[in-house]
């Protein structure tokens, strides 16, 4: 019975609760500094900062802008996503698995590749056609690429995703030859030395036109008809710029805004102990968790880390201080009206709530359609900015609101310790 009663205790709960949240601070705070295991019974947990990636202007590399030399071509939007799979298909045969191709606006492609240090290695990889073969069980080349005139996802009778080819009057000459000879054997599709499709013939295809087909998804049919037709990219380029960045440039970047936001940090953390006193306490645990969540979520989603979304996270951080602001002062207001300390406290988020959801939905409208419309460095920052935001409205509104509460469970009462 006796034990039943202390775990009913609210001071028990409290300081059990209290014990919970700075462990799980220690740990989070451990995983992201320093990872987990790396034995063989062990799978290994990167530093949460090293699993970020960086982006082109914190690690150096080579970027380069393309527009369509015809902007009013016929099926420009089809034509420019297909584009960019060639281009992202070149670069990972390449072994440039980390480059990054976008599009900007509506005739824009954006080429990004990392660790890379010379424009013109990567210029001759991007503007060197694909090299496609057909070739027979043996491994005998039948016809090339060149041959090919049209490939297209479309779909049979049955409403299943298949490629439709064209061959020019030499391939399908070729290839009717090729089919009869090989009637229920695969031939082998090749682009730059890698097989992608391997059909069987199950008919002779003569006239030049002919259909592959197999379980397909629709986006797998359009992958493999880009790659069939990626011997010429669908429509013609022109470079509009290209840079090389400096990865020495880009860590010394890095390291000072780190810096900065460290030092920025430590004053905000400071303030808030001084003007907020135990209020400022719960204030600066929120922080840090705060801090911790967006870590870990840029290390989860793979999002790229620019210099400029190193400033949206710290634009993230003073958001998320101006909510405590907002709410301490709320509460104030209530306990100078003669409120008690409980009812201060939930009288002042209910107050505050309005203000902080606000400001904050309308920065995250804001960041949504920076990435929306924005290109390059800029979405960068709209994407840390988002998540920032979004964090910082999390603790501000669970977080600091459970705090204070575990606080007034424990006994701390005195109310000069809240508010001045």
């Amino acid at each position: 019975m006796a034990g039943k009663k202390a775990s009913g205790n609210p001071r028990t709960r409290a300081l059990l609760s209290l014990c919970i949240v700075f462990v799980l601070i220690v740990v989070a705070g451990y995983l992201a500094l320093f990872g987990f295991g790396k034995g063989r019974m062990i799978n290994y947990m990167k530093p949460w900062g090293e699993a970020i990636s960086l982006g082109l202007d914190l690690r150096g590399g080579v970027y380069t802008v393309y527009q369509a030399k015809n902007p009013n071509e016929e099926d420009l939007d089809s034509k420019m996503n297909s584009t960019i799979s060639i281009l992202m298909s070149r670069l990972t045969r390449q072994g440039f698995t980390e480059a990054n191709v976008t599009r900007q606006g509506t005739d824009r492609i954006r080429v990004e590749i990392p660790n890379v240090s010379d424009p013109n290695e990567i210029l001759s990889i991007i503007g060197t056609p694909a090299k496609l073969e057909f070739t027979d069980s043996n491994g005998i080349v039948l016809m090339d690429g060149s041959m090919v005139q049209n490939a297209q996802a479309a779909q049979d009778e049955n409403g299943q995703a298949i490629v439709d080819f064209t061959l020019n009057e030499e391939g399908a000459k070729i290839f009717a030859d090729a089919t009869a000879a090989n009637l229920g054997k695969p031939i082998s599709i090749n682009l730059d030395g890698e097989t992608i499709s391997s059909p069987t013939v199950n008919s002779v295809i003569a006239g030049g036109r002919g259909q592959i087909t197999g379980n397909f998804t629709p986006e797998q049919a359009q992958t493999l008809a880009s790659l069939i037709m990626s011997g010429a990219l669908p429509i013609e380029l022109e470079q509009l710029e290209v840079s090389a960045i400096s990865a020495t440039l880009g860590v010394e970047a890095l390291d000072k805004a780190v810096r900065a936001g460290i030092i920025g940090v430590i004053l905000v953390m400071l303030f808030m102990l001084f003007r907020y006193r135990l209020c400022g306490v719960v204030a600066d645990i929120a922080l840090t968790i705060y801090m911790l969540i967006v870590v870990l979520l840029l290390a989860l989603t793979g999002a790229q880390l620019t210099l400029p979304g190193v400033a949206g996270i710290v634009l993230g951080i003073g958001m998320a201080v101006d909510a405590n602001v907002v709410i301490f002062e709320r509460i104030r207001e209530e306990k100078n009206a003669g409120r008690p300390l409980e009812s201060s406290v939930r009288k002042g988020f209910s107050n505050a709530m309005s203000a902080i959801i606000d400001s904050n939905v309308t920065t995250i409208i804001a960041a949504i359609v920076l990435y929306a419309f924005g290109t390059g460095t800029v979405r960068g920052f709209a994407l840390t900015l988002g998540i920032g935001v979004a964090t910082s409205m999390f603790t501000a509104i669970f977080i600091t609101h459970k705090l204070l509460d575990i606080f007034i469970d424990l006994g701390i009462r005195n109310e000069k310790m809240y508010v001045r």
